[in-house]
């Protein structure tokens, strides 16, 4: 998974380093928009390539980085 998130260029999601704004500069809510649907991007990634026993365990966490 790290690899393959690598690749993507979405390894700072789970790493930590892409972490959501908090800002009100404009662009904000774009901005927002794009971390927010990266966010559930890699999770998804993630549950689809796990057990569903585990995944149930996940299903607690927002972001990436939590997981």
């Amino acid at each position: 998974m790290r690899n393959f998130l690598k690749g993507k260029k979405m390894w700072g999601y789970v790493k930590g380093t892409y972490v959501i704004l908090r800002n009100t500069n404009e662009g904000y809510a774009a901005l927002i928009g794009v971390w927010e649907a990266n966010n559930v991007k890699i999770i998804t990634w993630i549950n689809n390539s796990i057990e569903h026993s585990i995944g149930t365990l996940l299903v607690k966490y927002d972001t990436t980085k939590m997981v």
